[in-house]
């Protein structure tokens, strides 16, 4: 339970706060700070997916059973960063 609050729901609340930001209405927050907001979440998420990755690819190499995982958060934690990009 522990590695799924970690790996699957923890990165799933980063991507539903980016699209729950990026669905408000301008007059609720600001086109500027909507969009800042956005890009800050995309960042901390694209930042978050490299080092899932590169956990990842280590434990893969060292044949770790728990890379998976890693593999897991670092696809969910790309969500926004590609969505930023479709809706840029």
């Amino acid at each position: 339970m522990k590695r799924t609050i970690y790996h699957l729901i923890i990165p799933l609340i980063m991507s539903i706060i980016f699209f729950i930001i990026a669905g408000t209405p301008v007059e609720a927050l600001g086109c500027r700070t909507r969009g800042l907001l956005a890009l800050c979440i995309a960042l901390m998420s694209g930042l978050a997916a490299v080092g899932a990755a590169f956990m990842g690819a280590k434990g893969g190499m060292r044949g770790d059973t728990l890379a998976t995982w890693w593999v897991a958060s670092s696809i969910i934690l790309t969500i926004p960063v590609i969505a930023l990009i479709i809706l840029a």
